[in-house]
């Protein structure tokens, strides 16, 4: 791809952006500067606290930037209403709620939520169901009624039900067996693929970052060390970085 065709396919432009926890507390992220570009799988790693989970709830404005600014497209976020920001950028957090509803109303709720016509609302719930092989028992059962893993499932489809333009996941295969945790990046690699959505993912599997994304986003403190091509990443130096920042950060609450 040209740098031109590249540029104008920009999704999200990270300006400077910081985040303070509380009132002259310190920073979560600090001047943090990126872009996303359309079809980019990036992979968000580093250590506990580096501010991986604070990145992605300031994309779809579940949290609120300190300073600096994010643009997708050509406006800035906080320009555009969160309710249709959030049909664009969609988040689906590492601990997700179906909010006293049964699997079928928590898939189906956002396209309702747009006024989806029923035929298509159906048509959606059936192909998003089928790919991720969630069963049909599933769909009326309650919050209570599924696993850690299966909410996880539920969450991920129900976000792919409305087909963001951006999908943010943290830990989105943390609670899932091996089987089904590798059928799920398939279908999420064939599906941004083929859609040209950009995702960004928080994750501490390496192997899967490699397998999986094109670039990688390093933080530590709140600051953005690293952006990388897969190409360029040095793997094991990488993990190597991630297990002596994790020590020391196990030595300082001690």
């Amino acid at each position: 791809m040209s740098s031109l065709a590249r540029s104008e396919s920009i999704h999200l432009r990270l300006q400077q952006v910081s985040l303070i926890a509380g009132v002259g507390s310190h920073y979560l992220l600090q001047d943090v500067s990126c872009d996303v570009f359309r079809g980019d799988r990036i992979a968000i790693i580093g250590p506990s606290g580096a501010g991986k989970t604070s990145l992605l709830k300031l994309l779809n404005r579940l949290s609120e930037v300190t300073q600096g600014q994010i643009y997708f497209g050509d406006r800035e976020i906080r320009q555009i209403p969160v309710l249709q920001l959030r049909q664009q950028i969609t988040l689906v957090l590492q601990e997700s709620r179906l909010l006293g509803m049964t699997v079928r109303e928590a898939l189906v709720y956002p396209l309702r939520l747009r006024g989806t016509e029923r035929s298509l609302v159906q048509q959606r719930l059936e192909d998003w169901t089928e790919r991720l092989h969630i069963p049909l028992e599933w769909l009326d059962r309650a919050e209570l009624q599924l696993s850690v893993g299966q909410r996880q499932l539920v969450a991920i489809a129900r976000a792919l039900i409305v087909q963001p333009e951006v999908l943010l996941l943290d830990e989105p295969t943390s609670a899932l067996d091996a089987g089904r945790a590798a059928h799920v990046v398939r279908v999420l690699a064939n599906w941004a693929e083929s859609s040209q959505t950009s995702i960004l993912m928080v994750n501490h599997q390496l192997e899967l970052a490699e397998q999986f994304c094109n670039r990688v986003l390093y933080l530590h403190k709140g600051k953005l060390t690293d952006d990388l091509s897969v190409a360029k990443v040095n793997w094991e130096h990488l993990k190597q970085t991630l297990i002596k920042a994790e020590a020391e950060i196990a030595q300082e609450w001690e």
